[in-house]
């Protein structure tokens, strides 16, 4: 039971830390454009990823029992505490420097890292592992996709329109679109916490399903939320303000795209990274509206964070596990 509650509090700790890490990831466009305040954005964003985080379990059951068998597997409460130590580490890292890497591939990468150093590189279940790698590839180029030929789109719509009347028009939709992006942001996020505290009890022998108790969802909802409400100005100004000029028009139509990609990998159960996709849709807004107009210096930067965090995380983790291992 100690050992429970210790990774209960750094699960939670980890929750925290991604709802201000990801911050941005809903509200950076909505604030950029000054369709919100930035006071009243993050609060309107954690609101939001509560409810978000408490519509499914589908990405927390993948996270609990995809990448290893907790029914199965040695050391299990030990490898827990070895990935969210590491988790933890990284993203703090990365926020200080306003990184806008991923808590997903930071979480993912940690696991698998604490399990091969924990229990042996068969303990990992390749199938479902490469399932998520797959999302977690696809899903960004799928979002600078959709983002593109959606702001293409509004384009065409809105070429005669007067500019005033627009700009005023797309400050609302942005701020229903921010909404949306913040819902789905929790409803994807908040799950894979939830999921590595199934792990734990499952591991730990508490429960025999990989069903995510209520008070796991209430808890990590909360605590998401909280996190999102104290949010994160660093990583707000590398991803709207340092990749192109933003008007409300490209918010729109960058928060929508999140949202829509977002919204389908949490139906499919599929833990994506939030960061990818929201950064990916704004990508592909600018390349539609003017390719030169991007700073890709900061998106070749973004990409080469992500590259490496997952191998980091996963080295990270090992390193502590071998220490946990030393003393137990």
């Amino acid at each position: 039971m100690t050992t429970f509650i210790i990774i209960l509090i750094l699960a939670l700790v980890f929750e925290f830390i991604n709802g201000f890490h990801d911050t941005a990831n809903a509200i950076a466009m909505s604030v950029s454009t000054k369709a919100l305040t930035p006071r009243f954005a993050v609060v309107y964003a954690g609101v939001l990823n509560f409810f978000g985080a408490l519509i499914s379990q589908a990405v927390a059951k993948s996270i609990g029992g995809k990448i290893a068998d907790p029914f199965q597997i040695e050391n299990g409460m030990l490898i827990v505490i070895a990935a969210l130590i590491a988790a933890i580490f990284w993203n703090l890292l990365t926020w200080y420097y306003g990184i806008p890497s991923s808590s997903s591939h930071t979480l993912i990468g940690s696991v698998a890292g604490a399990v091969i150093f924990g229990s042996g590189l068969d303990s990992i279940n390749w199938e479902g592992f490469t399932d998520i790698i797959k999302a977690l590839i696809i899903s960004p180029f799928l979002a600078f996709g959709v983002g593109f030929v959606l702001m293409k789109i509004l384009a065409i719509l809105f070429r005669n329109a007067n500019p005033y009347r627009a700009t005023r028009g797309f400050r609302g939709f942005q701020i229903i679109a921010s909404g949306l992006a913040a819902f789905s942001h929790g409803g994807n996020d908040g799950q894979k916490t939830m999921g590595i505290i199934v792990f734990a009890l499952v591991a730990g022998g508490y429960q025999a399903t990989l069903d995510v108790p209520f008070w796991v969802q209430v808890t990590c909802a909360a605590t998401i939320g909280l996190g999102t409400m104290i949010g994160g100005m660093r990583i707000i100004k590398t991803v709207a303000k340092r990749i192109f000029k933003v008007q409300p028009i490209n918010g729109f139509a960058a928060d929508l795209s999140s949202f829509a990609v977002l919204q389908g990998a949490t139906f499919l159960g599929l833990p994506v990274s939030t960061t990818h996709v929201s950064s990916s849709s704004i990508l592909g807004v600018g390349a539609s509206k003017r390719i030169r107009g991007v700073n890709w210096g900061v998106a070749i930067r973004i990409v080469t964070t992500w590259v490496i965090t997952l191998p980091i995380s996963a080295l990270i983790a090992g390193i502590v596990m071998m220490i946990i291992k030393l003393f137990i």
